[in-house]
């Protein structure tokens, strides 16, 4: 793991959770809710087995950032706040209420009573100060949370059951924060952990489930947490979980999945692509859907590479991408070509799909303006160079290979060479902080439009390598804006910025697809696309 500054600037942001490409949900199409037959009462019992493509290597919630990890480790924490996935609403959860200033400068949480953690140790506000002082430290892998708290002043305790979180400017985003896996509340004695031990070891939290057992890329298992009492405002299920026991198998390839599920060697599998779609759908399984808000699926350019310094080759790379062919030909049904810079499911969303056109006319004219002249082979050069870059990806959905080689395609019609260089998952945060690529394929899944704060801004991880601009103005601007209408159009400024500027070649909404059988009931989604499981029976 690369240790990062511990420092509460927000140089490091929370770019690590690219690394989801793929892993993630899709939101459209058949909805969450009830994920069996809708028949009969709600009993207890029970294991749930559930196959996953990929495995991120570590079990602490507040480091992980792939979604088929997070389905897993998000049921051993608990967070302040939760979120209605069907209004945004922020709703109590370990906190009961909250009180925040006028300039969102200062929130402060009154914690529920009588709230422990499975090591039996209570709830306060001193844990809770605890764990936000220590994510600073969490390195490499902590960056989304460190993204969250960035700007924070002070965390103090006003009293054992009253904790104040104060940042040094205006922070809209804060309480949305409050409600993710990241921040999610962890016992005193897991944050005097490392970040390593937390991440091999695992991380005690108040959840209503318990890690029982972790063999890094085969199984992680779940047990149901004894007298659990303190859900989430949102469950309909009031103490301990339905179910018995989680157990989580990683299972790469889809195939495999897909039979395992039809065979009822497993109950639920992750990350359905189109091929298997035929094959389960009907009979016992039912397919269900919700798209992602946040960043979508696309290249992340390195805009202080020699060759895309220039925006016009950016630019022409953003309109010889053919979106709707890669959407229909790869991605699961009811996958939505980019439309902007965010998915459509993100507050403050703007549909800018008049600049996304597929238009290879347009995009060979913006490369002959940029001096690449076609070569023999039919791959442009200038200054004896070739027009070539290399795209980096990481195996954790079986969507990005296919979909990468039709890009390949695409950007060789119009004189751009490319070459596909697949990493381990383990290897997205060091590479992007080491800014050794020129594309990387990924998303950035987050039901707040700050997450384009986090990812594009150049006083943060800047990632991307972009140079400051205006972008910076009205991502800091939309971040300290209390007034909801000011705030969207900040938001809008922002997206239509980084499309016109190319800084990012948005492809593909990102939809997460899952298999589950329909002996499995209420299995939900909950406001990221990401899963709650407490609720969740078989029957």
């Amino acid at each position: 793991m690369i240790a990062l500054p511990h420092v509460r600037t927000s140089r490091w942001a929370a770019l690590t959770a690219l690394v989801t490409t793929g892993a993630l949900l899709t939101a459209c199409g058949s909805g969450g809710g009830d994920g069996g037959s809708g028949t009969g009462q709600p009993r207890s019992g029970g294991t749930l087995t559930f196959a996953v493509g990929s495995d991120s290597g570590c079990v602490d919630p507040q480091q992980v950032a792939s979604n088929e990890t997070i389905y897993s480790v998000r049921q051993i924490v608990d967070s302040l706040t939760d979120q209605d996935p069907k209004t945004g609403k922020i709703v109590p959860w370990l906190a009961k209420s909250w009180d925040v200033s006028p300039d969102t400068t200062t929130f402060t949480f009154h914690l529920r009573s009588g709230v422990t953690f499975s090591d039996g140790s209570k709830l306060t506000a001193q844990v809770v100060k605890d764990n936000f002082d220590a994510v600073p430290k969490l390195g490499a892998l902590g960056t989304l949370a460190e993204g969250y708290l960035s700007g924070v002043k002070s965390t103090t305790v006003v009293d054992p059951l009253t904790v104040k979180v104060t940042f040094s400017q205006p922070n809209a985003q804060f309480l949305q924060a409050t409600s993710t896996h990241s921040l999610g509340i962890e016992s005193s004695a897991s944050v005097k952990k490392t970040p390593q031990q937390k991440c091999s070891e695992g991380v005690t939290g108040s959840g209503p489930f318990v890690l029982k057992q972790y063999v890094q890329n085969q199984s992680l298992t779940l047990a149901r947490r004894t007298g659990y009492a303190w859900g989430s405002s949102l469950w309909s299920k009031k103490g301990e979980a339905y179910l018995d026991k989680l157990v989580f198998k990683v299972v790469p390839e889809a195939g495999v999945r897909a039979g395992s599920l039809q065979s009822g060697q497993v109950d639920a599998v992750s990350s359905v692509g189109k091929a298997n779609e035929a094959a389960l759908k009907g009979g016992q399984v039912t397919l269900q859907r919700r798209a992602n808000p946040g960043v979508v699926f696309g290249l992340g350019l390195n805009n202080s590479r020699p060759l895309l310094k220039d925006a016009k080759v950016r630019q022409a790379i953003l309109h010889a991408i053919d979106r709707q062919q890669i959407a229909d030909t790869v991605f699961p049904t009811g996958t939505r070509p980019a439309t902007s810079i965010l998915a459509h499911t993100t507050p403050d969303y703007t549909d800018l799909a008049s600049g996304l056109t597929f238009d290879v006319t347009k995009a060979k004219s913006l490369l002959d303006a940029a001096g690449w002249k076609t070569g023999s082979d039919g791959i442009r050069a200038k200054g004896g160079q070739k027009l070539s870059l290399t795209i980096k990806w990481f195996p954790n959905a079986a969507t990005n290979q296919p979909a990468l080689e039709l890009i390949q395609q695409q950007l060789k019609t119009v004189g751009v060479d490319v070459a596909l260089k697949q990493l381990q998952v383990t290897q997205f945060a060091p590479t992007l902080q080491s800014g050794d690529y020129d594309a990387v394929w990924g998303n950035v899944t987050r039901a707040d439009p700050d997450i384009l704060r986090s990812s594009f801004s150049t006083k943060l991880a800047n990632f991307y390598h972009l140079s400051p601009s205006s972008l910076d103005t009205a991502l800091s601007e939309q971040a300290a804006t209390v007034d909801p209408a000011k705030r969207g159009q900040l938001v809008t400024e922002a997206q239509q910025l980084i499309v016109q500027n190319a800084y990012y070649a948005p492809v593909v909404e990102l939809q997460t697809q899952l298999g589950v059988s329909k002996k499995v009931h209420d299995l939900d989604f909950d406001a990221s696309s990401r899963l709650q499981l407490h609720d969740t029976w078989i029957g």
